[in-house]
């Protein structure tokens, strides 16, 4: 056992004074960072080199691209005049949500075996509620299709809704004559009828801040207008008897009760001929005897 012990430990040596093991290393002590909007975000960035004691350090961003946010010992862009740098921990100060992504710490020391190291940090702002957009026809007629739409673009994570009906909270529950989508935020009414008039409003909430309502909008419910029946009632009636028609003329066509006579070969009208053309007109001359001639 000793002579084992006293074989390895050269070996042991040798491996921690092996180029291999010279090289830069960098981590983060936080990889994912979720912080609420308008506040800082502190990205951490630790590295440790073998021999280099002024290495490179650089911070970049993925999104479409790749861009800088800090290179060559300053803040680039939109970094600049709003962010600092501790060793290679990275602060941004008043975060939006266009500071949402991917950030990698990248540590370059040459002097080292291996001399680029890097840690990915992922910042996801989270932004509350806002006030959301709500379509509400002013009015629609008895016995049509509905739908109301309701919508938050910016709140992270994305919000869920609710409606309002007279400031009271709709549920779609039992035999109730509408649907409801609280991810998307429909509400949909396959035939509205005289009680779905009123005024309606939508509200978007999350897990970061306070639910936000929109204005409340008034709905009417209308009857139609008496020439509107009457056109809709003409219309219907126009078709029902185009559709007759046709439907007629299939069942003759098929019974053959709509074949066209045809004409026997041989059978031509009798046409009387034309008449004779009147004879040609002569002028004849009256000659009066005058002697009378013997022999």
């Amino acid at each position: 056992m000793k002579r084992m012990t006293l074989l390895a430990l050269p070996l042991l040596v040798t491996f921690l004074h092996s180029p291999a093991c010279l090289s830069v290393t960098v981590s983060s002590s936080k990889p994912k960072v979720e912080i609420h909007e308008h506040t800082d975000a502190v990205l951490s960035c630790e590295f440790r080199t073998e021999k280099d004691q002024n290495p490179r350090i650089e911070w970049k961003k993925r999104g479409k691209g790749v861009t800088f946010v800090y290179f060559n010992h300053k803040f680039t862009g939109p970094y600049a005049g709003r962010a600092k740098m501790d060793g290679a921990t990275l602060t941004i100060h008043s975060v939006t949500l266009k500071d949402s992504g991917e950030y990698r710490c990248e540590v370059t020391a040459t002097e080292d075996h291996v001399n680029l190291g890097e840690a990915i940090v992922n910042l996801n702002v989270l932004v509350p509620p806002h006030v959301p957009s709500c379509d509400v026809p002013s009015s629609v007629f008895v016995g049509s299709g509905l739908e109301l739409l309701c919508k938050d673009k910016l709140s992270v994570p994305p919000a869920t809704y609710r409606w309002y009906k007279d400031n009271k909270a709709m549920t779609a529950a039992g035999e109730a004559p509408y649907s409801m989508d609280s991810s998307k935020g429909t509400l949909k009414f396959k035939s509205v009828s005289k009680i779905d008039g009123g005024m309606y409003r939508c509200e978007s909430s999350n897990s970061v801040g306070a639910p936000k309502s929109c204005v409340a909008q008034q709905l009417k419910v209308v009857d139609y207008p008496l020439n509107m029946t009457v056109l809709i009632a003409g219309a219907a009636g126009f078709v029902a008897l185009f559709l007759f028609c046709c439907i007629c003329v299939c069942v003759c066509r098929r019974r053959g009760c709509c074949k066209k006579a045809k004409k026997t070969k041989g059978s031509k009208a009798y046409s009387p001929p034309p008449p004779p053309p009147p004879p040609p007109s002569r002028n004849f001359k009256h000659y009066k005897q005058t002697q009378s001639f013997m022999i």
